[in-house]
């Protein structure tokens, strides 16, 4: 006779590394990934920690399985996107896919940081960067303009541009005048492009300079420039 449920309880749901990714995903989309912690990830699953280290040995492993989940978002969002019918439509592929990727980025903005700290390739990422190499060679590329391209497109291939710096804090926040002010004392060209450049469109945005005209200007730029390397 199998045992049963107390009354007006429901079942426990079993404990998986899927689970526990999937909700520190959902930790780090309500609060950031400075919120997601093993004592705050335990109690959203319920578990112990002996438990939880089951599946997760600690947070860095757990950070690793967390930039996965991200990865695997993005090769489910790009799968239904066509292959390149012929050499030339590689360009248009590629930016369709990195573009998708992208979006999923926008509905987890803390992932780039997570994306960027790993410093292991899980085979996830090989994964995708193996489909995005068959792309350019499809397109007319040797293998070795493709290494150098994946070089030149760099974070963007994943949805996002790696920032050189972040001089006014959050996306979209305008830089603190006193902060604006050393800096124009200093660096009047770089205090005027700040100034002229501050983005405050969030909802599109990744970083202070990653908004989503500044993402595909240089997107755009990179492509057109490789376009002109395949053999004619």
């Amino acid at each position: 006779m199998s045992a049963e449920a107390p009354a007006g309880t429901e079942p426990r749901t079993p404990l998986s590394r899927d689970r526990v990714l999937r909700a520190a995903v959902d930790i780090a989309d309500k609060g950031g990934i400075a919120s997601l912690t093993m004592r705050r990830l335990g109690e959203t699953v319920g578990a112990e920690a002996m438990s939880l280290y089951y599946h997760v040995a600690n947070k860095e492993a757990l950070l690793d399985g967390v930039a996965d989940v991200m990865i695997a978002e993005i090769v489910d969002a790009v799968a239904d996107i066509p292959a390149p019918p012929d050499a030339a439509a590689w360009k248009g592929v590629m930016r369709s896919r990195i573009l998708t990727a992208r979006e999923v980025l926008l509905r987890h903005p803390w992932a780039p940081g997570v994306l960027q700290s790993r410093t292991a390739a899980s085979p996830a990422v090989l994964s995708y960067i193996d489909t995005t190499l068959g792309i350019m060679v499809a397109g007319g590329f040797t293998y070795d303009q493709a290494h150098h391209a994946m070089h030149a497109l760099g974070s963007r291939a994943f949805g996002f541009a790696q920032e050189l710096f972040n001089p006014a804090g959050d996306p979209g926040e305008e830089p603190h005048p006193e902060v604006l002010a050393g800096i124009a004392s200093q660096f009047p060209h770089l205090a005027a492009m700040i100034v002229d450049a501050v983005h405050n469109t969030p909802e599109n945005t990744l970083g202070w300079c990653d908004d989503q005209t500044e993402f595909e200007f240089g997107l755009d730029l990179l492509l057109n420039g490789l376009d002109g390397m395949r053999p004619s």
